[in-house]
């Protein structure tokens, strides 16, 4: 049965086709279609389709405000009467849970709705505004970005649309409580210029940030969800956004820190850039002090310039330091690994401190299962992590030659691609 059945078996992300459409034109341009990275939070965790042959899905965006139309085409679909009641997914249903209500089936009526992206303007306060030049030496493009809360008229119901994208492209996404006031959000949109004159927007990143409070009276703003949309990445965009958010809240004396929600790695790296960048314009980061170790100036600069916390700013003064360190001379590349070791080996240094307590309370059979079963995995799995992080390091030292020369997009694409 199952080999019978194999062909109404198709990989969703395969069948999938996302456009954010400008113009009647873009929809028949193979070259504005981009696909998912994943779709298991909408279609399961096999990510599989199951009852059509030549199945198409088209989620098509208007570029500006996001209306959207969902097609669904194929040449067969599998008959239930004849398969002892074995029916085909209920596509559209499955979307339906998690597109904004009010999207197209009609692609006629969705041509017709993108005159309304004419007069579309970002939600918001704006807050940034900056040019790149494309990587290909195309046009120079004009990107803005824009800040909004939850009582920001007209924002949430825009809102709606912006965050399926989630679902396609950060694994482990959730939509946001947007009934909680503490939520603010950072869109990034490309200002296009018509022929007529008018101008003319773009959606193509955006960010969410959670004021959360801290005793007695203080904010720490946590990022939580970070997204390019992928017609706009490898242009440094995230950089910028990252920049903005940075911006807006280190002038408000009641920030203590800004924090990032499980960053991936994708992020981290960009994390560190925007951190390394900002960090080595401090007194305490420049050449001479980064040779004499991390000191808690370093920290106290950091926290109080640009609300990063201890842990972060000791991350960003190694990356400083190597890229400021000769590896061809032995003795200076030795005190930096020395350094970075003796910064790795600290938290094992305290859990052998801990064994030696609990080694005199404990019965020798009792203390011979505590270390099998947390000491050696728990080394192991820490261990992979050091050495995850090492790697990024060293890639930021590759490029460290060549950081001074390239400005922030082309640097981010560098970074990006190590």
């Amino acid at each position: 049965m199952t080999d019978v059945l194999g062909h109404f078996v198709v990989d969703g992300n395969d069948v999938m086709e996302f456009k954010l459409v400008r113009s009647p034109k873009d929809i028949d341009n193979d070259e504005t279609s981009f696909g998912p990275e994943m779709c298991h939070q909408v279609f399961g965790e096999n990510e599989n389709i199951f009852g059509y042959t030549d199945l198409q899905i088209k989620l098509y965006y208007s570029a500006g405000s996001l209306l959207t139309y969902l097609g669904v085409t194929y040449s067969e679909k599998i008959d239930s009467q004849k398969l002892e009641g074995l029916k085909a997914d209920d596509i559209e249903g499955e979307l339906k849970k998690v597109l904004a209500p009010g999207y197209y089936t009609n692609l006629d009526q969705f041509v017709s709705a993108l005159e309304k992206d004419k007069v579309f303007i970002p939600h918001g306060k704006l807050l940034h505004s900056f040019s790149v030049e494309p990587n290909d030496g195309g046009d120079k493009r004009t990107f803005e970005v824009y800040y909004c809360e939850t009582s920001t008229p007209g924002f949430l119901n825009f809102h709606k649309r912006l965050q399926t994208f989630l679902l396609w492209y950060v694994d482990a996404a959730s939509f946001i409580d947007v009934d909680d006031d503490q939520w603010t959000f950072f869109t990034m949109f490309e200002k296009l210029q018509t022929s007529e004159g008018s101008n003319r927007y773009a959606t193509a990143a955006y960010a969410t940030v959670y004021r959360y409070y801290a005793y007695p009276c203080h904010l720490r703003p946590r990022i939580s969800q970070v997204l390019t949309l992928p017609p706009f990445r490898k242009l440094g965009l995230c950089a910028h956004l990252v920049q903005t958010i940075y911006s807006h809240f280190t002038i408000m004396p009641e920030v203590l820190d800004i924090t990032v929600e499980d960053p991936s790695q994708e992020f981290q790296r960009i994390r560190d850039y925007v951190d390394a960048k900002n960090c080595e314009k401090l007194p305490s980061f420049q050449l001479e002090n980064l040779l004499k170790g991390f000191s808690s100036e370093m920290a106290n600069q950091a926290r109080s310039k640009y609300k990063i916390n201890k842990r972060q700013a000791r991350r960003v003064y190694e990356i400083l330091r190597l890229k400021n360190t000769n590896t061809s001379d032995k003795a200076a590349y030795l005190q930096y690994r020395l350094d970075v070791k003796n910064r790795l080996n600290a938290p094992f240094q305290k859990k052998k401190l801990e064994m030696k307590k609990l080694e005199k309370v404990l019965k020798p059979n009792e203390f011979a299962a505590t270390i099998t079963t947390t000491g050696v995995s728990e080394t192991h799995n820490r261990l992979i992590l050091i050495f995850r992080f090492m790697s990024v390091v060293m890639n930021i030292f590759r490029i460290k030659e060549i950081v001074k020369t390239y400005p922030i997009p082309n640097l981010f694409y560098i970074i990006i691609f190590l």
